[in-house]
């Protein structure tokens, strides 16, 4: 697994968007993907640049090695707690997000997820992604492969309630400081740490 450094916290320039904003339309064009790894400017960026350059496909499940997929941080208002899914195939507590099923738009592709996944509504998502993370998948039915996630900051509303789908089988809101007690692994830890300084930096909504 491949972790974002410090030097990829770079949040200045984004703006909280929501479900319906015209910035968050669906595209298949790949440069759109690719903008959002401006700041990544290390090894890591690298890799996702060199998948979107050389796949055009790369947006879609069946793309090998691997696919670019988008997840979120969904934190309560008060941003002191994340909401954790323990998804139904992998048994796992993750962070809500998946396939991107053709749409280059990754900032769109993570609250779609987020809002599917979690049944809140008003979610608002800030537009400059908050980590990358490259992670080896092994789903049921499926040849292993990667998935080059790329990962975004996403703020409830007050009083939020979340609702689980299919795909989980339980959903927990956690203090940002404490995922290590459910499992997660080391880059889902990271991107806790940095959503926490985030959330320092980036205006309330």
């Amino acid at each position: 697994m491949a972790d974002a450094t410090e030097a990829d916290l770079d949040l200045s320039g984004g703006l909280w968007l929501g479900q319906g904003d015209v910035r968050l339309a669906p595209t298949t064009d790949l440069a759109a993907a690719r903008r959002l790894l401006a700041g990544f400017d290390d090894s890591l960026g690298d890799s996702y640049r060199a998948l979107i350059d050389d796949h055009p496909d790369a947006c879609r499940r069946m793309c090998r090695p691997g696919h670019l997929t988008g997840s979120a941080l969904v934190v309560d208002h008060e941003g002191d707690n994340t909401l954790l899914l323990l998804h139904a195939k992998l048994g796992l507590w993750l962070q809500p997000g998946g396939h991107a099923d053709g749409d280059a738009n990754l900032v769109a592709v993570a609250l779609r997820e987020a809002a599917e996944e979690t049944g809140i509504k008003g979610l608002r998502i800030w537009s400059n992604p908050l980590h990358l993370d490259i992670h080896r998948v092994d789903p049921p039915d499926e040849d292993p492969h990667l998935h080059y996630d790329v990962r975004f900051l996403v703020r409830a509303p007050v009083g939020a309630l979340p609702r689980a789908n299919h795909e989980s089988m339980g959903m927990r809101w956690v203090p940002l400081n404490r995922l290590s007690e459910f499992g997660c692994d080391p880059g889902l830890i990271h991107l806790a740490e940095l959503g926490a300084r985030a959330l320092k930096e980036v205006p309330r909504f």
